[in-house]
């Protein structure tokens, strides 16, 4: 294009030159018809830019994210003047087409229309606008070049996938210790220690408490723990999309994962997040995993949120008492949580922090114990490697 400029402008200077030098009707003939050249790109341009017309439409609105979905546009020329280098750009953010041409041009003739069918897929879940972002057209000279966005584009609503995983790996050794620990966990009582806020009051020992002085709490009662409680962080972390969508995406990839993995094998477990509007459901199996997987899918990320609270509240409330293994889905890992989870593995629970962060965690990491276990995810890339 700055080629063309150049020539066009060495031309009008020479037509200048022309009718300075030697007038006469075919030197004023040229300069004004070269003159004129800039208006008349203009007003092509301005006449494609009100009346050519761009469709497009895809499978539905609703959308998995990851899975592909039919999508086609259509470029058509509904007026008496060919159209010449039209151009248009997708969306590319958030959710990319399948085998679409690259920079590609387009001309069509009075009355023509392409039409271009491929596939649609979102790379995150959320709401976003897919497909033609916008339009450029440029001049049959190529002197000028306008792009706008397309008036009628396509947003979709985009659900989280289910990852769906062989095995958990990062509780191998949790469930050996579990497993060699249920004899001891069936004794009938005696064994007692200090009490510890969260501590459920019917364990409290009363004949140790007068004798000591202090509220003990019984170590082993007559019921093994059986539950399994899971907690998700759903604080929003920036505010553009390009930083939450991924994060929040893979936050709710790695809960869903976990959540499909221990139903699919009827293994209940309770679930809770939130700390503005909270949401709290049991899980007993599958037949409970479709209500789980779209409450997962309407969370609602908030920037005020704030895990720490919810984790003492849940501690406070003893939604822990009756769980031999907790894990949480988070994305900030701090000195406070592992403070409480650290106390929640001194009471005898297995403790698993999913931390979704490219962040480094080395210092976190080098706490780990038999009982509390921290496991980095990557933001992009599965969940399978890590979980």
């Amino acid at each position: 294009m700055r080629r063309h400029r150049w020539i066009f402008c060495i031309l009008w200077i020479l037509s200048l030159a022309g009718i300075t030098c030697f007038g006469g009707a075919v030197s004023y003939g040229l300069f004004f018809g070269i003159s004129l050249v800039p208006v008349i790109c203009l007003i092509y341009i301005a006449c494609v830019y009100s009346r050519f017309k761009i469709y497009q439409e895809t499978g539905g609105r609703s959308m998995v994210c990851g899975e592909a979905v039919p999508y086609f546009f259509v470029l058509q020329n509904e007026d008496h003047f060919a159209y010449t280098g039209i151009s248009v750009r997708l969306f590319s953010d958030f959710s990319y087409v399948e085998e679409l041409p690259g920079d590609r041009e387009y001309e069509l003739l009075p009355g023509e229309k392409y039409t271009f069918e491929t596939r649609l897929v979102c790379r995150y879940r959320g709401e976003y606008e897919v497909g033609v972002r916008d339009v450029t057209v440029t001049d049959f000279f190529r002197l000028f070049r306008v792009s706008y966005a397309n008036p009628g584009t396509v947003k979709a609503l985009v659900r989280p996938r289910i990852v769906r995983l062989s095995e958990l790996r990062s509780i191998g050794d949790f469930r050996l210790l579990l497993q060699r620990e249920a004899p001891a966990e069936t004794e009938p009582d005696a064994v007692v220690r200090e009490y510890v806020q969260g501590d459920p009051l019917k364990r409290i020992h009363w004949k140790a408490t007068a004798a000591q002085g202090r509220l003990m709490t019984r170590l082993r009662t007559g019921e093994e723990n059986q539950g399994i409680a899971v907690l998700a962080d759903i604080r929003r972390f920036g505010r553009r999309m390009e930083e939450y969508l991924p994060l929040e995406n893979k936050i709710l990839e790695v809960l869903l994962a976990l959540g499909f993995f221990l139903a699919g094998r009827d293994i209940a477990f309770s679930f809770a997040c939130g700390q503005k509007h909270p949401v709290e459901l049991q899980v007993s199996g599958m037949r409970d995993f479709d209500a789980f997987y779209q409450s997962a899918a309407q969370i609602n990320f908030d920037g005020r949120e704030d895990f720490v609270p919810v984790l003492e509240g849940a501690l406070a409330a003893g939604r822990f008492w009756d769980s031999k293994m907790i894990f949480l889905v988070l994305h900030e890992v701090n000195d406070r949580i592992m403070e409480i989870t650290g106390r929640l593995a001194a009471q005898g629970r297995a403790v698993v922090l999913y931390a979704v962060t490219d962040d480094s965690l080395e210092e976190y990491l080098r706490q780990d114990n038999g009982r509390r276990r921290l496991i980095p995810v990557p933001v992009e890339g599965g969940p399978e490697e890590a979980m």
